[in-house]
């Protein structure tokens, strides 16, 4: 089996979890790790004493046909369209890029090399489970989609859409497999100079309509989703990885709520994984290029209504 030599660039909190998927991965090898802070250095030398630690990804672009970016947001442009730029295959935490206009900008340097976006809530399980219920709801829906952690003190480079909510965003853009074109947003600045608490409403042309709320100073932990149609509503808890449904007619064990638990899964291993087929199989990745694009997209758009107070229109490219 051919395998993948592979960088990871940041040994922060999440870096070091990519690493180890990297390392223990058949189909990759783990031949470097890219930190600049001494104390994340140590750390990643004692845990991985034969691979290259090294402060800056040019020290081994040579040595690498890919890399997995987990670096603050406001780095991610620059070190994709460096990678790129070199003919290397790239997997970027979400979200790809800080801005649309950055996105846009990395397609002409893609050639022929696998970008990935890391948008991994859309490993659940409950989704294989319920694709062909989302499919068969007939008319307009609501669905709510809730995501609330109190404060860690990471990623405050970025406000909470970009943080959070473009989890959701993919999600809703993914399950749903269509575009809202319009957007009305209001936000509240909490502890940090950007807005750690958001919520947006989407509409789209078939009546459907789509809220979702962030929030990264709450009280609790939250990560759910709700459909609410003609025909009952289904509940999904990401957090606890519980499906619940509440059907139009009662069950036939008389209850009118079902509950069925679905395995919890590695998200990262899958989507590194899929990263690694995609390059030597030369396929399509779990979340393409064109994902990760309309995310920032619909991203920039909550912001701008946020910021005005006005529903936005979107049109996409």
């Amino acid at each position: 089996m051919k395998k993948v030599k592979v960088a990871t660039i940041g040994y922060g909190h999440l870096g070091r979890w990519h690493a180890q998927k990297a390392n223990q991965l058949e189909n990759s090898e783990l031949v470097a790790i890219v930190e600049s802070v001494p104390e994340n250095q140590k750390m990643a030398k004692e845990a991985y004493p034969d691979v290259l630690v090294v402060s800056d990804i040019k020290d081994v672009i040579n040595e690498i046909d890919a890399a997995v970016i987990v670096t603050p947001t406001s780095t991610h442009f620059e070190l994709t369209s460096y990678l790129l730029k070199n003919n290397k295959h790239v997997f970027c935490e979400k979200p790809l890029c800080s801005t649309f206009e950055q996105t846009l900008d990395l397609k002409k340097d893609i050639g022929n090399n696998i970008v990935q976006v890391g948008h991994s809530e859309r490993c659940h399980e409950a989704w294989e489970k319920l694709e062909d219920e989302f499919n068969s709801i007939e008319g307009s829906k609501t669905i709510k989609l809730t995501r609330f952690a109190p404060f860690k003190g990471r990623a405050t480079d970025v406000d909470v859409v970009q943080d959070l909510m473009i989890h959701d965003i993919d999600l809703m853009l993914y399950l749903f497999k269509k575009k809202p074109n319009k957007v009305s947003a209001f936000g509240h600045k909490v502890r940090t100079d950007k807005y750690d608490h958001a919520t947006a409403h989407f509409y789209f042309e078939d009546g459907d309509h789509v809220i979702i709320t962030s929030g990264r100073n709450h009280v609790e932990e939250v990560r759910s989703l709700e459909v609410m149609s003609s025909t009952g509503c289904l509940y999904v808890d990401l957090f606890t990885n519980e499906i619940k449904k509440g059907t139009d007619s009662q069950f036939e064990d008389g209850t009118y709520v079902k509950v069925e638990k679905y395995e919890k899964r590695d998200h990262l291993l899958i989507e590194q994984e899929n990263f690694y087929h995609s390059i030597v199989n030369n396929s399509a990745p779990m979340v393409t290029y064109e994902d990760g694009v309309n995310a920032v997209y619909v991203v920039t758009k909550v912001l701008e209504s946020i910021d005005s107070g006005k529903t936005i229109d979107l049109k996409y490219e």
